[in-house]
């Protein structure tokens, strides 16, 4: 298991980020990314120039964060 510390030293240069819209995204929608096995990555589509936060799985699960809702498995 990844320290939340180490995050931030993983390259996301590749990661395919994901929206997750309860219903129709016209202003943009919250972007994930699996970025390791145990590290996601958390975008704005409305701002894509912001460095996207990490969390370990643990930390998306407590803030209630379901990778499932964006069509990914944990």
């Amino acid at each position: 298991m990844l320290d939340g510390s180490n995050l931030y030293g993983l390259d996301i240069s590749e990661a395919s980020f994901v929206k997750a819209c309860g219903g129709p995204c016209t202003e943009g929608c919250v972007t994930l990314a699996r970025i390791g096995e145990d590290a996601w990555a958390l975008g704005d589509s409305k701002r894509p120039e912001a460095e996207p936060l990490r969390f370990t799985t643990e930390e998306l699960m407590v803030a209630g964060i379901e990778p499932a809702r964006f069509g990914l498995s944990v």
